[in-house]
């Protein structure tokens, strides 16, 4: 039961990550390739905090969001210039910036050998150590997480923002200033990644770079085309197929060795199949579009 539990707990937290991308990618029409990096400033900065400043891990989490968030901002100036292709090019770079910075730079962050014994969130002294209470916690950061951008998706804001992903020129010509909008977005979907980030190093008490590689913003990716662009019920259902599914593989009894690079098959596959008969994803309203 406790695996079941575990299972569910990662499936927050990528729905998290899900959603913070899906303002991004689905709702704006950005095309992005690194979120995962915004995760791993969150994680590697409140983990860091606590465990060489004893910064209680709730701080933490806020100072990651923080900083993710900022980095967001710097991200964000690129797509005021280049978009399609390009612009995905440049979050990819990012994505490999700050995996070499977690790998190469070991008397920050130990590099490959990673950050074991990070502490675990507390509540009046409560640490928030069994499965059940810790998905109890990533089920409150999905709520809030949910509703803060269901909220900005169906406002004014919102409104604006999906006419940047039909028509930018349209947009800008009503008035509307465009530059301003993409870079509120990619700070708020990287507040929320570096939440996720944080939720997933005080949970599994270690991080290191192999958690935070490209292909983890591909697989967050699939997610969000597999679920449905521009539909956050979507990144529910993306998020929690994408993180279930493969597990099934474990009970078939392959070895890792077989099983990994399997999954990474699958999930290539499946974004295939997406692109050829269902580019919106199962319940997606938008779809790529060729810039």
């Amino acid at each position: 039961m406790e695996y079941l539990i575990h299972i569910i707990i990662i499936a927050g937290i990528y729905i998290i990550l899900s959603l913070s991308l899906n303002i991004i990618v689905g709702y704006t029409g950005l095309a992005a390739l690194g979120h995962i990096s915004f995760a791993a400033i969150g994680a590697y900065t409140s983990s860091l905090l606590a465990l060489n400043f004893g910064v209680s891990p709730w701080i933490g989490l806020i100072f990651g969001a923080i900083f993710a968030s900022i980095v967001g901002l710097i991200v964000g100036f690129p797509s005021l210039r280049i978009k399609g292709d390009y612009l995905a090019l440049a979050t990819f770079g990012l994505g490999i910036i700050i995996y070499s910075i977690a790998r190469n730079w070991v008397s920050l962050t130990r590099g490959p050998m990673g950050l074991p014994g990070i502490p675990q969130f507390s509540i009046f002294g409560y640490e928030i150590s069994s499965v059940w209470s810790y998905l109890i916690l990533v089920l409150i950061f999905v709520i809030i997480t949910y509703f803060v951008i269901r909220n900005i998706t169906n406002s004014p804001f919102g409104r604006v923002l999906k006419g940047i992903r039909e028509d930018e020129i349209a947009t800008a010509a009503m008035g509307k200033n465009v530059n301003k909008y993409k870079i509120i977005v990619f700070v708020v979907g990287a507040f929320f990644a570096g939440i996720a980030g944080s939720l997933y190093a005080h949970y599994i008490t270690f991080i290191d770079p192999s958690s935070f590689t490209v292909m983890e913003s591909i697989v967050v990716l699939l997610m969000v085309v597999f679920g449905g662009m521009g539909s956050l019920a979507g990144s529910f259902i993306g998020a929690s197929v994408l993180v279930i599914f493969p597990e099934l593989l474990r009970f078939l009894g392959m070895p890792s060795s077989i099983a990994a690079p399997l999954r990474q098959m699958i999930y290539g596959l499946l974004l295939i199949v997406l692109m050829i008969w269902r580019p919106q994803g199962l319940i997606g309203r938008f779809r790529f579009k060729k810039t």
